[in-house]
């Protein structure tokens, strides 16, 4: 068997361990999702961290900075240079008495789980890292984490919806009983997305019946199971369209099913090209929901390109922008002025895992500057379960979360509307119901008249 082959039979193998993990739990994950602990042999002294008595802290990074996931990780050498020249991480970490110089290794998942296990053992094992920051959808996030709970290695996740992440670990997200020794992550997970999209909904006069586009993966199923029932217990009719397989070309029976039950709104989980034509074919056929709220797709302006003018005032879920009020603990640096020093320095327009992945560098300090010692793996974990602080995506506290370890990010509702400069088309927040402390900065509108 082949590289290509051999990942994609572990993709398959994963996504349908994650599946079977799920199933019943009436809750789930969202985006790209992969799934299960892993087993492997040990690192040694299972807890005592990674460089032993060296005066340098080792931390590594992994991202897919390439692959099917690439615009997720698309801003991160960026930030991985901008935290690396920044003062509070060239001068090193005070520690007690002591200070300690701060090595960075990044590693590109490649966006396979096979490659984010194998990266994270050999950061573990190799490079003897004291943390493991790890970031962009399940497929990278579970498989890092997982191999660093087996090793007794401090991790800290982003951009991966709490259950996903923690069902990946052996835990139950409907009854979050079990504790996370190692690993630690901060983003939001299905009541946050109802809570993100329901008072969107409820601002489009409608007859109240949702068209649910969910594939048959496992991110599908978590919103069938998970997010169904929300979309209910905020006083709407669901209408799902079925269980497609990814990849599916015509979308002309379900478009029938959403068009029959006269459905005027639209909830979806699909993979990006799916959806892309999945919209195209609604247009063409008629089927012109009022207010269309996206999930897992449209998150960075790279989506919007396929789709040309179908993207306007679709609406979606944003965890950082420049419209943020907040600042770096690290240098005091803005929400804004990051954003525009990215578009500075790369051409390309902001994306929101700028925000989310500078967020990894600063817990990251938090959490080492608070122990005796950075390299007892026991402490640094029990440090980062309890992290409470204000930094470049606002406010989080790991201590009272969902479960221990879990810091939540609030979102806010966006639409995609015509830009009025150099980029074509701009997120603008459209509702703050969840986060008051991000100004409106646009009208909501139908996604169609």
């Amino acid at each position: 068997m082949d590289r290509q082959a051999s990942d994609d039979k572990s993709r398959q193998d994963s996504l349908i361990g994650r599946r079977s993990v799920l199933k019943g739990l009436g809750a789930g994950a969202l985006g790209l999702s992969t799934g299960g602990v892993l087993s492997g042999c040990g690192s040694g002294i299972k807890g005592a961290g990674g460089s032993a008595t060296t005066g340098t802290i080792t931390i590594g990074f992994v991202t897919p900075l390439t692959g099917d996931l690439a615009d997720f990780g698309a801003s991160d050498m960026f930030v991985y240079n901008t935290v690396k020249a920044l003062s509070a991480y060239t001068k090193g970490f005070k520690v007690g008495s002591k200070t300690y110089k701060v090595n960075v290794l990044i590693k590109d998942s490649q966006s396979s789980p096979t490659r984010a296990s194998q990266v994270a053992r050999s950061l573990i094992l190799q490079n003897h890292v004291d943390m493991i920051l790890t970031t962009s959808t399940p497929e990278t996030t579970n498989e890092v984490a997982a191999a660093c709970e087996a090793q007794g290695v401090p991790c800290l996740s982003t951009v991966v919806p709490w259950e996903s992440w923690y069902a990946a670990l052996g835990g139950n997200p409907v009854s979050p009983s079990k504790p996370i020794k190692y690993c630690s992550m901060f983003f939001f997970g299905l009541k946050e997305f109802q809570g993100t999209f329901a008072p969107m909904w409820n601002r489009i006069s409608t007859d109240k019946t949702i068209a649910c586009m969910y594939p048959n993966d496992s991110d599908g199923t978590a919103f069938r199971e998970g997010f169904e029932p929300l979309i209910k217990a905020s006083g709407y009719k669901v209408v799902d369209g079925g269980a497609y397989t990814d990849g599916t070309t015509d979308y002309t029976s379900m478009i029938s099913t959403f068009k029959n039950a006269n459905c005027e709104l639209l909830s979806n989980c699909p993979l990006p090209p799916d959806f892309n034509t999945m919209w195209k074919q609604a247009s063409q056929q008629g089927f012109k929901p009022k207010l269309a709220t996206v999930a897992k797709v449209l998150l960075f302006p790279s989506d919007t390109a396929a789709l040309g003018s179908l993207v306007n005032n679709i609406a979606t879920d944003s965890w950082w922008g420049p419209y943020m009020p907040y600042s770096s603990s690290l240098d005091g640096q803005s929400a804004k002025s990051l954003a525009n020093a990215y578009q500075a320095a790369t051409g390309n327009q902001w994306t929101q895992s700028i925000g989310s992945s500078y967020s990894l560098f600063e817990v990251a300090r938090e959490a080492f500057t608070a122990v005796d010692d950075p390299h007892d793996a026991n402490a640094v974990a029990a440090e980062l379960h309890k992290v409470s602080y204000t930094g470049m995506c606002g406010p989080l506290n790991f201590a009272t979360g969902p479960l221990p370890g879990v810091g939540i990010i609030k979102p806010v509702g966006v639409q995609w509307k015509p830009g009025t400069g150099k980029y074509p088309w701009v997120m603008e927040v459209v509702d703050n119901s969840l986060n008051p402390d991000v100004p409106v900065t646009a009208k909501l509108e139908p996604t169609n008249a």
